[in-house]
């Protein structure tokens, strides 16, 4: 049997405030256990809540970035459930009156295709703390410094068929957030986490699945397995005569499955009812249009720009606007060069690369915008070839120079490019290898040009990768065939 994929995701972000939605205790991640948690936060008697205004602002940010229905009367109630680490025995969220609606994101597949992708709604709410199971021997921390954290649970429409596209949709969000600068998206940290719902049903058929909710995944290489196993899962478990029933599951990344965590509630066992210390909130238009106002470029803004403006390729714009902090950093390098494709070139190959290899951020560059782009510039007024640019940009990485106008002084790395210094240089290597060169001349054209790479190669070699590849080329070819 064939069998269709059904899968939406819950995310939910972390929003960049100083304090607390509900209280003024820090949010800063890493404090000692238990050391931001106010009277506030655990709900003691007595207490009430205050709602910060800038979480509110926030989440008006991301729904107009996807041009959503703004909730301007938004409600928040208490979702009632136990857990050790909800320390109220209650969530405050949002409910039936959300503060942000219906809206959309669009998606590129790895085949460059665009798909659409339905978000139902992201409210409001307040984190729990955090259960901590390691070295209490047998027993469980609990540490509540994150509750009360200010989260925005951002809800898609069951709209992807894959898990690659379940992930392509959470990298969007994730690079959407950090432009908006509403969230930091370390999934390290978890500030982004995202919980899967998964089900699978025979192809053609319209009613969806019994689905699943893998929870608290925080990486997308795990969505992508996570989803893919339980998808597995459930299949086997059909074609085997079984039924899937709803329940939240984990995934465990070292086995490599999903197991079992709790039956699945239904909305109404939780007893969702208006929260009576919070009144409604009600935005007003002008405030909405100040927050509009507010928006930077967003990805997809940014990489149809990149494509029109500096006429680089699809795919390239897509990589090098994936994060606000990538594509400003490719835009002051092309500016110093003033070369969109050279700058494409170096920052998404031999900077990325080392990047990769050291585990750094774009921001913890070793090798500045300023310096990448006056470096590019000395291989297009010809003072170094590609191959020296290589060696210049490892110099740059490892700190030897401010500049590579300095280090290219400092290493005598200048390309010559005087004809008459290659010409003689030239003259020497045909001079060492005439056998080569007598069995070249009377060679066809097929095996002259597996010769020719042979001689190129001496005379890169005989001017320490010095002489102009351009100027080699040419002159040599005179040379031989003279």
């Amino acid at each position: 049997m064939q069998w269709e994929i059904v899968i939406g995701l819950e995310i939910h972000a972390q929003l960049t405030t100083a304090s607390k939605i509900f209280s003024g205790s820090a949010t800063t991640f890493g404090a000692e256990p238990n050391t931001q948690a106010s009277l506030v936060d655990l709900g003691m008697p007595g207490t009430l809540p205050v709602l910060n205004a800038q979480a509110v602002r926030n989440a008006v940010k991301f729904g107009l970035a996807i041009d959503a229905e703004i909730g301007m009367t938004n409600v928040f109630a208490r979702k009632n459930y136990f857990y050790p680490d909800l320390p109220k025995g209650y969530q405050t969220s949002q409910m039936d009156h959300p503060i942000v609606g219906k809206g959309y994101l669009d998606i590129t597949l790895e085949d460059g295709t665009v798909k659409r992708v339905g978000v139902t709604r992201a409210h409001l709410e307040e984190d729990a703390g955090k259960s901590l199971h390691e070295d209490f021997h047998g027993m469980s921390g609990i540490d509540l410094n994150r509750a009360g954290t200010p989260l925005l649970e951002i809800v898609s429409e069951p709209d992807m068929r894959s898990a690659k596209e379940a992930v392509a949709y959470a990298k969007t969000i994730h690079s959407l957030v950090r432009y908006l600068g509403i969230c930091d998206g370390n999934m390290a940290e978890g500030s982004l986490r995202c919980d899967c719902n998964v089900s699978v049903r025979p192809k053609g058929q319209t009613e969806f699945g019994t689905r699943c909710e893998i929870k608290n995944v925080n990486s997308f290489r795990f969505i992508e397995k996570a989803i893919n196993t339980e998808v597995q899962r459930q299949i086997e478990l059909i074609e085997d005569g079984g039924k899937v029933v709803q329940e939240t599951r984990l995934y465990d990344p070292n086995k490599d499955e999903t197991r079992s965590m709790r039956s699945k509630e239904e909305a109404n066992d939780y007893r969702y009812f208006p929260c009576p210390d919070l009144l409604p909130v009600v935005l007003e238009p002008s405030f909405i249009e100040e927050v509009r106002g507010e928006l930077p470029e967003l990805p997809q803004q940014k990489r149809e720009r990149f494509e029109s403006q500096f006429g680089l390729s699809t795919y390239d714009a897509s990589v090098l606007s994936a994060s606000r902090e990538l594509a400003d950093y490719f835009e002051q390098v092309q500016q110093t060069c003033g070369d969109a494709k050279l700058a494409a070139n170096w920052v998404m190959g031999e900077l990325s690369s080392l990047l990769n290899k050291e585990g750094l951020e774009i921001e913890q560059s070793p090798v500045s915008a300023a310096q990448l782009g006056g470096m590019i510039l000395r291989i297009k007024d010809n003072t170094i070839s590609g191959k020296i640019a290589k060696m210049v940009f490892e110099a740059l990485a490892a700190g030897e120079g401010d500049s590579a106008d300095e280090i290219i002084e400092a290493k005598g790395l200048k390309q010559v490019t005087d004809s008459g210094a290659i010409e003689a240089m030239l003259d020497e290597v045909l001079a060492a290898n005439a056998a080569q060169v007598e069995q070249y001349r009377a060679s066809d054209e097929a095996k002259r040009g597996k010769m020719f790479g042979f001689f190129v190669g001496q005379a890169m070699k005989a001017s320490k990768g010095k002489a102009n590849p351009q100027q080699v080329n040419d002159l040599l070819r005179k040379k031989l065939e003279g």
